[in-house]
This record gives structure tokens, sequence and C-alpha cells, in this order.
């Protein structure tokens, strides 16, 4: 007789929940079977951080029904889904860095001797065997968790998983900040973990590593389940067509243009510990991308040319403007910068959408009434998702944020953006608004320099691609030139390029 078909580990029907006017989930289902990897897949504001919320036990559901390993589930605080089997990481990691990997480990469950004494030496033991259990022996337990690289503390977040005996680990976005090195490192402990019987829900914008790691995908969008299946059964521009409802015409335009006028012109550029050197020329009607590895001073070359770092050699003209400059100077002259981290340093989290847009052209008198007619323009210029002009920038989703934080730089009208990891964490609907504004901006006659991680926005949005190499930047060579394959040889010392 055939053998009957497991039942679902996790089964998730009709779960609904609303945060005031805002449905953020509208009867989603969603099972997972045991010893998968289950992509969760959809745009920003989809309901997928709603949904792991509620199954971390940090967020309630208004009606619907949750099953996990057969018994009904509905934890009453994060505690509560731990205790059940059901860990989640996020992607800002909740670890506690002036702590040892050990406290961290066991934080919450602490072994201890009668009398609520800890007993250090059965702590020790557990993160011990933990670790071993993620494949790492180099962390030490009593290492502390801030010193440690990103990539090692999300290992102990994994290992805290484990020590507690985790059923079904929750990922997400855990190779946003990683480099490709560490992101193989973690796809091997994935596939460990689900060799020991883990189930994991991997959520990621990254469609190339859910069809690299996953078993099943199920794509939620606005609040709803639209559809589920097995990733090797499904091509990739299908689940694009699930995400955003429809096609994705072009995901990287490229309009013919000629290049004009130089804008931007460095030559030799150091700074301390990184570039090493640099030198390119930027003109207008161009985009030019800059490849490398993370740590390689990809980010520290645009952060010394907008003057966020001291020049140590070299020289820099912006336009007619020769010698360093302070980053208020480079706004003056026409440039401006988009940086990688939206949280600590592009955005103004608490302020508003309008005064996030005018933030660098604010004067002594602000005039609120103007400073919504310009923001009422570029939300419907980028179609920005957003209750208006007044909505706090943290309450947007990461796309819509980056969409401001970019328009920031055309409401100041700079002539050279500076755009740094663009489209980090953000969905596959906003990344081609983002790729479509990038093509117009240099049709337009902007200059535009990017710094990506992803080698096939560089080759599908680029006119020319420079690789930065141990702090050195390599020719900008035209992007036809070019092939994923070479730009990772070259990023990786592997050859000239």
């Amino acid at each position: 007789m055939p053998t009957a078909p497991a039942a679902p580990l996790l089964t998730v029907r009709g779960v609904r929940k609303q945060f005031g006017a805002t449905a953020a989930l509208c009867g989603v289902d969603f099972t997972v079977q045991p010893g998968s990897i289950h992509a969760l897949i959809g745009e920003n504001g989809a309901g997928k951080s709603t949904l792991i919320r509620i199954l971390a036990g940090a967020t309630t559901p208004d009606s619907g029904e949750i099953v996990f390993d057969g018994k009904p589930y509905h934890p009453y605080d994060t505690l509560a889904a731990r205790s059940a089997g059901v860990c989640t990481i996020y992607q800002d990691l909740a670890l506690a860095p002036h702590l040892t990997v050990m406290e961290n480990i066991v934080l919450g469950v602490e072994p201890t001797w009668l009398g609520g004494v800890v007993d250090w030496e059965a702590m020790r033991d557990i993160a011990e065997r933990a670790l071993s259990e993620v494949g790492h022996v180099g962390i030490r337990p009593e290492d502390i968790v801030g010193d440690l690289p990103l990539a090692e503390q999300q290992l102990v977040e994994i290992a805290r998983a484990v020590a507690i005996g985790c059923r079904l680990l929750v990922l997400d976005e855990p190779t946003s900040a990683l480099t490709q090195k560490d992101v193989q490192k973690l796809f091997a402990l994935v596939r460990r973990l689900q060799s020991k019987g883990v189930s994991v829900i991997y959520i990621s914008h990254t469609l190339e590593e859910v069809q690299r790691l996953c078993d099943h995908f199920t794509v939620l969008r606005d609040g709803l389940t639209v559809g589920t299946g097995a990733v090797a059964d499904t091509p990739a521009d299908r689940m694009v067509t699930l995400m955003v409802g429809g096609d994705v015409d072009n995901l990287y335009p490229h309009t013919a243009r000629t290049p004009g006028e130089v804008l931007l012109e460095i030559k030799d550029l150091a700074a301390e510990r990184t570039p090493h050197r640099a030198s390119l020329t930027l003109h207008r009607g161009e985009v030019i991308g800059i490849a490398g590895v993370t740590g390689t001073g990809r980010t520290e070359l645009l952060r010394t040319i907008f003057g966020l770092k001291a020049i140590r050699a070299g020289t820099i003209r912006l336009k007619t403007f020769n010698g360093p400059a302070s980053p208020a100077q480079q706004w003056k002259r026409g440039m401006g910068m988009v940086s990688e981290d939206r949280k600590d340093e592009g955005l103004a989290f608490s302020m508003s959408i309008a005064d996030n847009l005018t933030l660098t052209r604010m004067s002594f008198f602000v005039d609120p009434k103007l400073q919504d007619v310009s923001a009422e323009s570029w939300i419907k210029r980028l179609r920005v998702r957003c209750s208006g002009p007044r909505q706090e920038i943290g309450d947007l989703s990461g796309g819509n944020q980056q969409k401001v934080a970019i328009a920031r730089l055309l409401e100041h009208g700079v002539d050279v953006l500076l755009l740094d990891e663009p489209t980090r964490g953000i969905d596959v609907g906003s990344k081609a608004q983002i790729y479509r504004l990038i093509d117009d901006l240099a049709c337009k006659g902007k200059g535009v320099i990017v710094v990506s991680s992803y080698p096939p926005e560089l080759l599908g949005t680029c006119d020319r691609i420079a690789v930065m190499n141990r702090g050195i930047l390599g020719e900008a060579k035209p992007a036809s030139a070019w092939d994923e394959h070479s730009l990772m040889m070259t990023a990786t010392g592997q050859r000239e390029g």
C-alpha cells in the first residue's frame, strides 16, 4: 500500500489581522511540511511580517486557526512560542551584545541550581553542544556577542534556537547583510538543520536564493495567499507575477543614451583604511556600477566622495569645483547620497515623509503647506504607498522608504547621485520602479553611481561597471564586457578586471 502523506507540521487557515483601518492579513492560508524549507515571499506590505509576528507570539490574530504539530497553536508571548518549538530570527538580530555567547544562548531559560542560582557549568555545556550542532567551533561560549562579526552573531541566534529544541525555524531576510561566502555557509547550515528534521520558513526578496535553497513557496499579496507550490516546478517569472499581480515587463530598462559633459572626476583617491586608490570619471546621462564583495571599500569610496570620510590622497572634481568638501558643500554643489543604512543614516524615522523629503532644503522658516505640496508630487510620481505626506517614514515598507530617500535627492535638484545598495531588502515590484527611475534620471542628464552586491542589477542598469578589490578600484568597462562570472572572479581577486 502507498504511504499516506505526512500531516503538515504547521497549518494556518483563514488568519486575519487588522491594525486600525489597515487590514494586514485578510484570510491567509499557509502550510509547512515536516523537514521542508518553505519560502514565504511577497512585496513589502504583503503581510509577511505580520504573519511571522503571529507565529512568533508577538502579535495575536483577530480570527482564523493555526495548528502546530497537530495541536491548536496560540502562543500568548514569544517565550511561549519558543517553548512550543517555533523560533523566529529577524533581520535585526535580537541579541544582548554586552553578554557572552553562552548567556545569549540560554537567555530566558537559564539552567539553575535549587534556590535559583545560575549553573554556569551547565550553561557552558548547553552552549558548546548548540554551537557544535550549527557547525561552528570557532565561536567560544565566553566570547562577547557584540565583538563578533554579523554572520557569527546570526549563528549564535540559530544556536539559541537549536538549544531549546526548535522544530520550526523562521528566518527573516537572513542574507541581507551577509557576504557571498557567509551566505553559502548559512545555506549549508539550513540544509544541515533540515536533515535533522527541522522545518524552515525562509523569507527573502531574492528569488535566486529561493530557487537554490527552498522546496516549496507561498506568495502573499495584499494580506492574502495568492499562490503556493513546489519551487522546482515554478519559474521565477511566475513567482514575480504572483507577487505583483501582473507581469513585470523589462525588469531592467536601459534606454539608449549618449553621455555628455563630465560631472565628476576622481583621481588616485585614497582615505583612511579604504579606499587605497580609486580613479573614475562620471558623465551626464551615465550610470556607473561599483561591484565587489562586502568590506572591500565600495561604501567607503562613496562616503569619501561625498565628504563623510577625510581624503588622504588624490583629487575630486565635481563639475567646476575642485578639492575635498563637506557633505553640506557637496549638496550645494549638486551631489547627493543615499546610504545603505536607511534606519540609522538614510532617513529620520520619527519624522514625516514631507519632513524627510525637504530636510536638505529647509530654511529658517518652514512652510508645512509647501512641504506637503512637494511631498504629494513625489508620492504620486514614485507611487509611494502611504496615507499622506504627514505619515511617519518609519511606518512605511522598506521599498517605499527607499523611494523617499531617493526622492529627497531629486527634490534638492542634484546632478550626481551616489546610491549605496539602493534595492537591498525591498520587494521586486519596488526594485523595478527604482530601476526605471535610475534609467529615467540618466536619460534626463543626471549622473548616477550605484554600489550593489547583486551583479544582475549592475549588468542590467549600468552603462559601465568597475570592480573594487582590496580597496583598489579597477577600470570602469562597458557593462557588455562583463558577466556575473567575470564580475565575481575579479571581485575575489582571481583574475584581473
